[in-house]
């Protein structure tokens, strides 16, 4: 499943929005192929920000955390070098790959991903009948369980590729596809869910 590569990407930030002055804290992108996590980028990320006394209790991170942390301006270089051109995933993508265009934009950089997956859309779509979409209630629906703290970048990355990788799997043992692959994940995305079982049954070799 997923033979081609696909990176997961998560962001911790100072807030919702980028354009009311947020800045992003922590990152951890890791890169799927194979149906398994091949690589990854890790870091904490000093943009010169104060953090809310809410986000550190929600996250764990501390000013002097980021304050010793590698700059953004070494830090977003570095993580679009290592996305490169392969489609980027993200569980509630839109949020995530705003920040990554915002940081990118402060310095004259532009993404080079070639498709964006949603896999909270996903899994709506796959998933129709589940009570929540959340990640971490998502995750523990689907028995794939946290290996530490959620609400860290990493943590939360790697639960929400094991839940993609769920998804493929599924897709492909369901329908009998063998190459579940980015594009394929893109249209499922961009379906409403009453239409996608007969999107995949077309897709099926059967």
């Amino acid at each position: 499943m997923l033979d081609k590569s696909i990176v997961m990407l998560d962001f911790e930030t100072t807030g919702l929005s980028p354009a009311m002055g947020d800045r992003i804290t922590e990152v951890a992108a890791l890169r799927i192929v194979g149906g398994r996590v091949v690589e990854r980028y890790v870091s904490l990320i000093n943009c010169n920000v104060r953090i809310p006394s809410f986000i550190t209790g929600l996250t764990g991170i501390t000013q002097a955390m980021v304050d010793n942390a590698p700059p953004v301006a070494r830090v977003v270089p570095e993580l679009l070098d290592f996305i490169g051109g392969d489609a980027l995933s993200a569980h509630n993508a839109s949020f995530d790959e705003k920040f990554l265009h915002a940081e990118a934009a402060r310095l004259n950089l532009t993404p080079g991903h070639q498709s964006l997956v949603c896999s909270l859309k996903l899994s709506r779509r796959v998933f129709p009948n589940l009570a929540s979409y959340k990640l971490g209630n998502l995750s523990g629906q689907l028995g794939i369980h946290f290996k530490s703290a959620a609400h860290r970048a990493e943590s939360d990355a790697e639960v929400a590729a094991e839940v993609l990788i769920h998804i493929g799997k599924h897709i492909g043992s369901t329908y009998g596809i063998a190459g579940v692959d980015p594009a394929l994940l893109v249209s499922v995305n961009k379906l409403a869910a009453a239409k996608v079982h007969q999107f995949l049954q077309k897709q099926s070799p059967q």
